[in-house]
């Protein structure tokens, strides 16, 4: 979706250098799928390393950037209008001058991670809930970004974790291994943490459970998979870490309302 108060696509990048000229509109950049090594050049600040699956960088608006990718590159990309920035931080009590959001590279952050993945879901679903819907998101992000990425927000440093918990490492090697059978006890121990409190840390850290998380992102390699007719149903499954292809179905159901059969109809 395009124009408007909120926009959203997912790009795929081939390795490369990539210059992006600078827009009217700030806009998130979240890192999708397997890790990649990065190099990113924006506001006259220069940044290298692996983006992990929920990376996201924030580009302020009229900001050059220049990309070096390793890699093949997919991330999603959500705009969000000045002009909304301005509205939300007159309904929250702040100057609209203070709209003006800072430059970010690879930092974490759970609300807008989780509603970005809400805007690429009805991406997904090519817009069934219409444009308010859309936007309503676009708002929460907004309001967020004020918040935590603003020169309205508190100088704490984004993504700060006290705890000593390994988050990075434990994203990536989540990333990685999807398709092998993760246990808690190993991905505790890449933490740094005992298994209770790896758990909580990454529920602080990312908002919802590790299984959860697992199963997430189990459910969206899946549909990446199905797009390839050359794998059967069970081939995919398997790839994806599920046990079994009912396992799969099931949880495709669960979190996005129909059948694998369905999805590969819809992506062939």
């Amino acid at each position: 979706m395009e124009g408007g108060k909120v926009a959203v696509r997912l790009l795929v990048d081939p390795p490369g250098i990539i210059d992006v000229g600078p827009r009217p509109n700030p806009h998130l950049v979240i890192h999708v799928g397997a890790p990649v090594p990065i190099g990113c050049e924006r506001g006259g600040e220069k940044h290298r390393g692996t983006r992990i699956h929920g990376d996201l960088d924030i580009v302020p608006a009229g900001v050059t950037s220049r990309w070096i990718l390793e890699k093949e590159d997919r991330a999603l990309v959500v705009s969000i209008s000045q002009g909304l920035l301005g509205a939300v931080a007159a309904e929250m009590g702040l100057d609209p001058e203070q709209a003006v959001l800072f430059n970010r590279f690879q930092v974490r952050d759970a609300r807008l991670e989780h509603l970005a993945w809400a805007l690429k879901t009805e991406m997904d679903d090519n817009f069934r809930n219409g444009r308010l819907f859309a936007e309503s998101i676009g708002t929460a992000i907004a309001c967020q970004l004020m918040q935590s990425h603003s020169l309205a927000a508190p100088k704490i440093p984004a993504g700060g974790n006290g705890s000593g918990f390994r988050l990075r490492k434990v994203l990536s090697y989540i990333e990685e291994n999807l398709g092998e059978d993760l246990s808690l006890e190993i991905i505790a121990s890449i933490g740094g943490l005992s298994v209770s409190h790896s758990q909580r840390a990454f529920r602080d850290a990312v908002g919802i459970s590790i299984h959860r998380y697992v199963i997430q992102r189990r459910v969206e390699r899946a549909k990446a998979l199905l797009s390839d007719e050359n794998l059967t149903i069970r081939e995919v499954a398997l790839m994806a870490g599920f046990s079994h292809q009912s396992h799969m179905a099931y949880h495709l159901r669960r979190l996005n309302g129909c059948s694998p059969m369905e999805i590969r109809r819809e992506r062939g």
